[in-house]
């Protein structure tokens, strides 16, 4: 499967349960998809972005 349509199925899948994704969610999803980050890292900035500080 490609990285875009991973991406895509994940999208609907998060979309399904109701919620919205952005532009640099799924930006970030693709890094992680291709490992140029990882998921600590998509973590971190997952959280930042909505103002998590745990």
């Amino acid at each position: 499967m490609s990285t875009d349509k991973a991406v895509e199925n994940a999208v609907a899948s998060v979309k399904m349960e109701g919620y919205q994704i952005d532009a640099d969610c799924i930006q970030w999803c693709k890094q992680l998809f291709e490992n140029e980050i990882d998921i600590e890292q998509y973590i971190a900035l997952v959280k930042q972005k909505s103002g998590v500080r745990i």
